[in-house]
């Protein structure tokens, strides 16, 4: 009696396993074959003397701002609302194609220098970029980005 008992949950668990496994992998197929978006980016400068720091994370819906110096010890935040507009805009200025085209450069601020990072998250991948604008070929993509952005951002932040 008791064999019958554990092959009948057995069956029952690899069952109920096959199942789950079988979901999982539904929901993965469903993703893929929607189109690539970007989630959200990021674009910091850090770095000087002083230690400075200015920090931009942009999202479909808002900006949060920060910056400051750990020298000085301050730091002020921000954060701005944005329209559907504004974010497509923003992001119409990005190839998602090209995004693994971008290069970056080496650090520069172990000789006082200010490094800039863009990261840059997408529905499939997250990008991760320092000093690219040493890529002249790549970095227009981000150039482009990054003045429409300053069109927005509040005088402090610029």
């Amino acid at each position: 009696m008791s064999a019958i008992k554990n092959n009948l949950w057995k069956i029952f668990f690899s069952t109920f396993l096959l199942l789950i496994f079988s979901s999982c992998t539904s929901e993965e197929k469903k993703n893929s074959n929607l189109p690539e978006e970007i989630d959200y980016i990021i674009l910091s400068n850090v770095g000087g003397k002083s230690g400075n720091y200015r920090i931009i994370k942009i999202k479909k819906d808002s900006i949060h701002l920060e910056k400051g110096a750990a020298a000085k010890q301050n730091h002020q935040e921000k954060g701005l609302a944005i329209s559907h507009a504004t974010w497509k805009k923003l992001v119409s200025t990005v190839d998602i194609k090209n995004l693994d085209l971008i290069e970056s450069s080496p650090s520069k601020q172990s000789v006082d220098g200010i490094d800039e990072t863009f990261q840059i998250k997408t529905t499939k991948k997250s990008h991760v970029y320092v000093n690219a604008y040493n890529d002249s070929i790549h970095y227009k993509q981000l150039q482009n980005m990054k003045t429409e952005l300053e069109k927005i951002l509040p005088k402090e932040y610029k």
